[in-house]
């Protein structure tokens, strides 16, 4: 009876080299992959302040309405970004810097900050960048509602006109506020289209 050489082919295990390779390339993919990342997370989180923006805008609009009183957030310059809260109208005169200091017009919201809820998001428009209305040179301030900086809401639906610019590390968003209907419109800038665009 012959004896037949039935040996299995041994597994053959990596080589350091490969095993070089693998890292350096597993490396490479995830050097590429986290700047991505990142930069998906910095613009999640700019139009997050935005879209957070033109709900409190909408919010008051409702109160407005369900109050039959004018509502408005009242934006306060403070370093290094401004602070906005909710007040409501005391005396039928409409949310005014003076009542407020008087106590006539009462708080609604404790002040809040958007760098509180979102890291590194502030009001601000890059200096590089037209505003919504195509117009350059208008500055950078990110508060464009008056220069009380007071956004009215009213019981008839209207509220005052203007934009708010919020601006992360790399993502820029408007939110324009509509007057005569007290509609909010979420627009993004654009870099490679050069223009801004409703989200």
């Amino acid at each position: 009876m012959g004896m037949t050489n039935d040996r299995e082919p041994r597994s053959r295990g990596f080589t350091l080299t490969e095993l070089l390779m693998a890292v350096a390339l597993i490396s490479t993919l995830a050097g590429i992959a986290l700047p991505m990342t990142n930069d998906a997370v910095e613009e999640l989180r700019t139009a997050a302040a935005a879209r957070y923006l033109a709900g409190q805008i909408r919010n008051g609009r409702m109160d407005a309405i369900k109050r039959s009183s004018v509502v408005a957030l009242r934006f306060e310059a403070a370093s290094p970004d401004y602070t906005f809260a909710s007040y409501i109208d005391g005396n039928h005169n409409g949310v005014q810097t003076a009542d407020i200091g008087r106590g006539v017009d009462r708080a609604l919201t404790s002040p809040q900050r958007l760098r509180d809820h979102f890291a590194g998001v502030h009001f601000s428009l890059a200096a590089a960048i037209p505003d919504v209305d195509g117009n350059r040179g208008g500055g950078t301030d990110g508060i464009r509602i008056g220069s009380a900086r007071i956004l009215s809401t009213s019981p008839d639906g209207t509220a005052t006109s203007g934009t708010l610019y919020v601006r992360g590390r790399r993502a820029q968003y408007a939110v324009r506020v509509l007057g005569a209907t007290g509609r909010t419109r979420v627009l993004k800038y654009d870099t490679g289209g050069r223009s801004w665009i409703s989200r």
